[in-house]
């Protein structure tokens, strides 16, 4: 369905709450819920989706900043109405809400206009491949060694996905024997063919990370995420040269000056296309780490990655988090599994593919 230019563009926003089904951790932060936040784009009658998790007063800075910057664009101008709302949040701040609602308004702005030409948002944006690798992602140092178990067990054995990832650095890596006896433990369910990935969330000063991972030598951990703070560039830097692990970070980046300075210190360059800026900063920061002869991981919110994930030559994997697979699959009608480690990227119906349930998510909706 095409329709005419002169459509007046509309964003709105509304918040959800949902319950976590058992109080998580990582290593630096716990929580009982997640909020996300549900960005619709709308013009000549079509309506675009896009998503982002943080806090509920983002969804003000969507209705009250940032629609009035794009109501006189031209829906197909994405760019356009990126620049107009990056402009439109300067005195508020790019890093932070302003910039978790600049995100998922561009997701939505970029699924409109495919379902607005009738077209998969993958097709639109082009492809470099028809399914995203993934690794499952959870393993909260909350958990006791039965439910961790159980977890990366259905990861592995029961959805053959051939990495996955738990939490480490407990209590601000005040707790590094239980963090080794849980890798321990991980290593035990995925088997030797599997790959392990930790992720410290910044809790462990730069020694101490490089000390734990000389501990697990034998656990062939490939994946060591935030070991230490990912504002301590060269912490990333030295303990990324003394590991045999590939160290990452980058989830937090809210502009492209972000990865351009993170780059020479990882391995690989983490970004959410529900933080940095949309699909049209992923692209862009995709670049960056390729002008840097890196590959970037997709973090968190695994179907609003999809199709931008799929579009990028120098993408390495999408995390498929517990948290936002649950919630995306209950408030989303045709999410997805990704059999065999791979998240298949739809390119039959238009847009990214996705009807958001508002009856379902009633319940929760934040007033």
């Amino acid at each position: 369905m095409t329709t005419g230019p002169g459509a007046a563009l509309g964003l709105g926003a509304r918040a959800y709450t949902i319950p976590a089904d058992f109080p998580e951790a990582d290593g630096t932060l716990a929580w009982t819920s997640t909020t996300i936040v549900v960005v619709h784009a709308e013009a000549g009658g079509v309506r675009g989706l896009g998503w982002t998790y943080g806090p509920a007063a983002t969804a003000s800075v969507v209705t009250d900043t940032l629609a009035p910057a794009v109501a006189d664009l031209d829906p197909d101008d994405v760019p356009a109405a990126w620049t107009a709302m990056a402009r439109a949040i300067r005195n508020a701040g790019r890093p932070g809400i302003a910039g978790l609602a600049l995100s998922a308004a561009d997701n939505a702005l970029w699924d409109l206009k495919a379902r607005r030409h009738g077209l998969p948002l993958a097709r639109l944006l082009g492809g470099a491949r028809a399914a995203v690798p993934v690794y499952g992602s959870g393993g909260f140092t909350t958990y006791d060694a039965e439910r961790q178990h159980r977890q990366l067990a259905h990861w592995a054995h029961e959805l053959g996905i051939p990495r996955v990832k738990i939490k480490i650095g407990e209590s601000w890596g005040r707790c590094a024997g239980r963090d080794l006896e849980r890798m321990a433990a991980a290593r035990r369910t995925i088997g030797d063919d599997a790959e392990l990935f930790v992720d410290a969330n910044g809790a462990y000063t730069r020694k101490q990370a490089v000390r734990l991972l000389d501990r697990a030598a034998d656990l062939g951990v490939r994946w060591f995420e935030e070991p230490v703070s990912s504002d301590d560039l060269p912490g990333l830097g030295l303990v990324r040269d003394l590991v045999r692990a590939d160290v990452a970070a980058g989830e937090y980046g809210y502009d492209l000056v972000y990865f351009a300075r993170m780059a020479p210190y990882v391995d690989c360059l983490q970004i959410d296309v529900t933080r940095c800026g949309g699909i049209s900063e992923f692209l862009r920061a995709a670049a960056v780490a390729a002008a840097h002869g890196l590959e970037v991981s997709g973090h968190c919110a695994p179907h609003q990655h999809l199709a931008v994930a799929a579009a990028v030559p120098n993408l390495r994997h999408l995390e498929w988090f517990h948290d936002h697979v649950r919630i995306e699959s209950m408030l989303f009608d045709g999410a997805v599994s990704p059999m065999g480690g791979e998240a298949p990227v739809g390119r039959a119906a238009p847009g990214n593919g996705l009807t958001f349930e508002e009856e379902a998510a009633a319940p929760w909706r934040v007033t």
